[in-house]
């Protein structure tokens, strides 16, 4: 007999529909149980997720509340800005000044003879452009067969970048060469010296290379814009500047120059930016209040709705939120005086969890001390000693008062030379070159301009000049002084520490005539060198950096003086408090990212049961399935068996037939 290959074919009944609930019947349950599960998981995780960002958000809100700068703001207004206009760099005094432009800076301008065509010749060898101000470098460029026409020179000017811009004009009597200085003012006046190759014996006269001269010993160019300072008078004193910026009169204010009108004053007003300060502590409030209200959202149970948190009950997020309440309530150690807590701004914890703020009481501290509020949030330092002040600190450092003790001063490396006079002030092909060292950089071969200085004073800025415009000290950042003390030079570099040093390494075959020798005396400078609350500190230039519980407290310490500089103060405000809170939740291994993690752990793990599930339910199915058909052929074999019983029993002498009745 033939084998069944569709089930319910023997037996009529549908055993496909059979299996499949009765498989459904026994997956169902558990299917629904891990649903579930996973949706409450799924929950946990964002609101998790929520938590974090939370946190987040509430220390972005943090950040310019961290650094003392934010809260010492200045505002300045100009009552015409036709005149100048004004901006706030640093925190200038609050007050009002009258202010009257007379004259606006302007820049240098040297005009060359005329020539024929911008293709015309004009010589061969170096011209070097020396300023109104003799400490800042000179430039020297070199004019060679390749580029000794107008258009050569003024592409070789314009390529060595040196503060200089040249032109050519098409005037009406031919091509003219045009040097313009790019910065305006007197200091930046130019003076230009030649030097022709080959030498023709003159490098001042009207041939070749030396019509491009410009300084005392032949004017050569034609001025066509005097170099002029800006002149401002601000409350009847008189400043001069070299540009119309102005950033040194008023300490903390710049001044932009518009217009120069004598006779005619504007008002310039200084003012403490407490609007700014204001705004800064509404965020702070309106930030927290937030963080809390998201918070209850996740972790408590709304009456109304009857529906309870994602996270209700949850003893971290409590505890979270206890460790802030802490802080904003805790006074800040180590600050004296009326405001030492966020109530003492009119910040106070309500009922409900979240902060209100008293406008008007902020408004009169910030009337009060507005300098000093920001200490109620920042991470700052306060030193006794006006040339000592606050620069950084880190996490490490704790709060209090350490004496400052300094047992050296930084100072600076110099050389003197050892020449114990200078003999000439005259400076010839003998003695005009030398090279230098500054800070263990080593100079090119530097070349005086040869001639015969008037005194000692001009010879040192000549030097100064020089030295500060070499290439490899120029690109390396470091620079010298130079100074004459009526007998010799003495050379200093302008940076401070260990690597401030000078040393004079090669000069011409003449060079102790004018006082240049490299048998001098070079001193190194020094690391201030002192404590930090009575335990060795860190020194590097003027920078003192504490050891110890001052660990991280970085100061800049000035002047010369030794021994007892006072002391310093350390306070960490409340923002900077909370900063250091949520950095710690929100680091890659806070509690919050194993919370994290833990669920889903357990998410991962119910798609491993899903799994572990579809196997089994599958197993069934084939097993229901073989009984089924099992039973389906039996059912077809007992039919079978019934109608071949039937046939037989129909075709038996005298069988009753219903159509054979009479």
């Amino acid at each position: 007999m033939a084998s069944i290959t569709s089930p319910g074919i023997g037996s009529g009944l549908d055993v496909a529909g059979l299996v499949n609930k009765l498989v459904t019947a026994e997956g169902q349950p558990v299917a629904n149980r891990l649903d579930r599960r996973e949706a409450k998981l799924q929950a946990q995780l964002s609101a998790l997720g929520n938590v974090k960002s939370a946190l987040s958000t509430f220390k972005g809100a943090l950040a310019n509340l961290t650094t003392i700068a934010s809260f010492q703001k200045r505002t300045a207004t100009s009552s015409n800005t036709e005149l100048f206009t004004v901006a706030v760099a640093g925190r200038p005094v609050a007050g009002s000044y009258d202010v009257e432009v007379r004259s606006l800076a302007q820049a240098h301008k040297l005009a060359s003879v005329a020539f024929d065509e911008a293709s015309s010749a004009v010589g061969t060898g170096t011209l070097t452009f020396q300023f109104g101000d003799p400490t800042k470098p000179a430039q020297t460029v070199a004019i060679t067969d390749e580029n000794n026409s107008l258009t050569g020179v003024r592409d070789a000017v314009n390529a060595a970048n040196i503060g200089v811009r040249a032109t050519i004009v098409n005037g009406d009597d031919g091509f003219q060469l045009v040097f313009s200085a790019e910065s305006s003012g007197i200091d930046n006046s130019l003076r230009i010296s030649v030097e022709e190759s080959p030498a023709d014996g003159s490098n001042t006269d009207m041939n070749g290379l030396s019509r491009l001269a410009y300084n005392e010993d032949a004017y050569n160019m034609t001025q066509t814009a005097a170099a002029k300072n800006a002149e401002v008078y601000i409350d009847g004193i008189k400043v001069s500047s070299a540009t119309n910026t102005v950033s040194d009169a008023i300490a903390g204010l710049t001044l932009t120059l518009k217009k120069e009108e004598a006779g005619t004053k504007a008002t310039l007003n200084v003012a403490l930016d407490k609007n700014s300060a204001t705004t800064a502590v509404e965020g702070f409030v309106n930030a927290f209040n937030s963080l809390v209200g998201t918070f209850n959202q996740l972790s408590g149970y709304n009456a109304e709705t009857k529906q309870a948190g994602v996270l209700i009950g949850d003893s971290s997020l409590r505890g979270v939120l206890s460790q802030l309440r802490s802080v904003l309530s805790s006074p800040v150690s180590g600050l004296d005086g009326t405001y030492r807590a966020l109530a003492d701004l009119g910040i106070k914890t309500k009922t409900d969890g979240t902060l209100e703020l008293d406008k008007a009481k902020l408004t009169a501290a910030l009337d009060s001390n507005f300098d000093d509020i920001g200490r109620l949030f920042a991470a700052t330092a306060t030193a006794t000693d006006s040339l000592v002040s606050y620069t950084s600190s880190t996490s490490a450092t704790t709060v209090g008062s350490y004496a400052l003790y300094i047992t050296q001063a930084a100072t600076r490396g110099s050389y003197v030379d050892a020449a114990s006079s200078v003999s000439s002030l005259v400076v010839d092909g003998s003695n005009n070159t030398f090279k230098v060292s500054v800070d263990g950089v080593s100079s090119g071969t530097i070349s005086l301009t040869q001639k015969t200085y008037g005194s000692g004073a001009e010879l040192a800025a000549e030097l100064q000049s020089r030295i500060n415009g070499d290439s490899a000290l120029r690109d390396a950042g470091v620079s010298v002084l130079v100074s004459f003390d009526g007998t010799r030079f003495t050379f200093t570099s302008e940076r401070y520490g260990s690597a401030s040093k000078v040393a004079i390494t090669e000069v011409g075959i003449n060079g102790a005539d004018i006082g240049l020798t490299t048998a001098g005396t070079s001193t190194d400078g020094e690391d201030v060198a002192g404590t930090i609350g009575g335990i060795a500190a860190t020194g590097s230039g003027q920078y003192l950096t504490g050891t110890g519980a001052a660990e991280g407290l970085k100061m800049l310490v000035q002047g010369d003086t030794t021994g007892d500089r006072g002391s310093v103060t350390f306070t960490r405000g409340v923002a900077d408090r909370l900063s250091s809170l949520l950095d710690g939740w929100l680091a890659t291994d806070s509690f919050l990212n194993a919370r994290t993690s833990g669920v889903q752990s357990q998410i991962d793990d119910i798609g491993k049961q899903r799994e572990a599930l579809a196997a089994r339910l599958e197993a069934l199915e084939a097993r229901y399935m073989k009984q089924f058909t099992a039973l389906d052929t039996l059912m077809a074999r007992m039919q079978s068996t019934s109608n071949w019983l039937s046939n037989q029993l129909a075709a038996l002498p005298g069988a009753y037939s219903g159509s054979n009745r009479g």
